[in-house]
């Protein structure tokens, strides 16, 4: 079942990792596993919220998400978008940047690198308003909860994640982006920074937008449906199930594509935080990928969602740290695998608090039953 479930997974893993060494070196290799890695764990509640969907589809429609949508996951959103955010920011053109990386790599890098603070403006004001709207959410399981509590008192408050947001770039922008580091030294980019960063803020709203228009969407056509359904069992007329969820199938997959894509944000825009170089930047997220659409077919099968609860939290927090990582990166250069190993360490961190609380309530759960049990053991047995 595993095998079957992630054997193409393997192979990709495989193949990628073995051409990042050959073409590239071992830095390479490291770069692709850690932003697989980071991938993976970052888009882990991307399978959970996926597969509570797709499994509310009929066959045909799950093969259409797991064959069509695994196209425009890895090569829309992985591929294609960090090429299309490099020639807007370089100002060239999508062919022309893909060519400069293959034929001019040292162009190319300068470039990237006059380039970089407009990018790591509006990835860090991308991501950063993920990581608020999570942290300033009132949530039945808290992580840490001495931190969390008090944050979710005050995400009580309207808007506060946005203006909390505008005030961290603000403050980039008279800091950092006073003295950008570029090709030639250190130059004021604040004007950039400011522009940049707005947009990634209004990207994050619209993208959110998008997606709760379609939940909502889907919602309006689940509850059609089983008012469909309640009038056929009425008039006993057979109900078809099929055609039910064909009805509401086309809104299902547009909502997952939507919900995909905005996931998929935080993966290539924090990859950013870790390398410019376009072609491990797909390498690292198509495997990535390729195990986030595994495991959303392993939890399809399965029938049941992990229990480690904690891990969502410690991915936002990763995708906290990657955007003030991106946002620091503006003026001073930051070791990738320094910018790795953060997220990898709050993403272990969580999972690792998420083993000890299983057992935790496991031992707890025993330690009720036992007296129970003693109890009906017979005086003198």
């Amino acid at each position: 079942m595993v095998l079957r479930t992630f054997g193409w997974s393997l192979a990709v893993t495989a193949l990628g990792l073995a051409f990042a060494a050959w073409q590239w070196g071992w830095e390479a290799f490291g770069i692709v596993l850690i932003l697989s890695v980071l991938e993976i764990s970052l888009s882990f509640d991307n399978a959970v919220v996926n597969a509570g969907i797709l499994k509310k589809m009929n066959a045909f429609w799950q093969r259409i998400f797991l064959t069509l949508g695994i196209l425009i996951a890895v090569f829309g959103m992985r591929l294609v978008f960090p090429v299309v955010i490099v020639a807007i920011s370089a100002e060239v053109g999508p062919v022309e940047a893909v060519r400069l990386a293959l034929d001019e790599p040292e162009r190319y890098e300068a470039l990237v690198t006059d380039a970089h603070p407009a990018i790591a403006a509006f990835g860090g004001m991308f991501l950063l308003m993920i990581f608020l709207d999570f942290i300033l959410e009132d949530r039945d399981i808290k992580w840490l909860a001495w931190l969390e509590r008090p944050l979710a008192k005050l995400g009580k408050i309207d808007m506060l994640a946005v203006c909390l947001a505008l005030i961290a770039l603000l403050a980039t922008a008279m800091t950092f982006a006073t003295h950008a580091h570029v090709s030639t030294g250190h130059a004021d980019k604040t004007a950039t920074v400011l522009l940049s960063g707005v947009a990634g803020l209004i990207t994050y709203l619209v993208v959110g937008g998008l997606s709760g228009y379609f939940e909502d969407r889907l919602e309006e056509e689940e509850e059609h449906a089983h008012e469909e359904e309640e009038k056929a069992r009425a008039e006993g007329r057979p109900v078809s199930a099929v055609a039910l969820a064909g009805k509401a199938a086309f809104f299902l997959f547009l909502y997952l594509e939507v919900l995909d894509a905005s996931f998929s944000f935080d993966g290539v825009i924090g990859a950013f935080a870790i390398t410019n170089h376009i072609f491990w930047m797909a390498l690292g997220l198509g495997i990535g990928a390729m195990y986030v659409r595994s495991i959303t077919v392993y939890l399809v099968r399965q029938g049941t969602l992990d229990d480690y609860v904690y891990l969502e939290h410690g991915a936002h927090y990763a995708i906290g740290a990657l955007a003030a990582i991106l946002l620091i990166t503006i003026q001073h250069q930051i070791s990738e695998i320094v910018t790795g190993l953060i997220g990898v360490v709050l993403i272990a961190a969580s999972f690792v608090a998420s083993v000890r609380r299983n057992k935790a309530l496991a031992a707890s759960e025993a330690a009720e039953v036992a007296p129970d049990e003693k109890a009906e053991v017979p005086s003198g047995a």
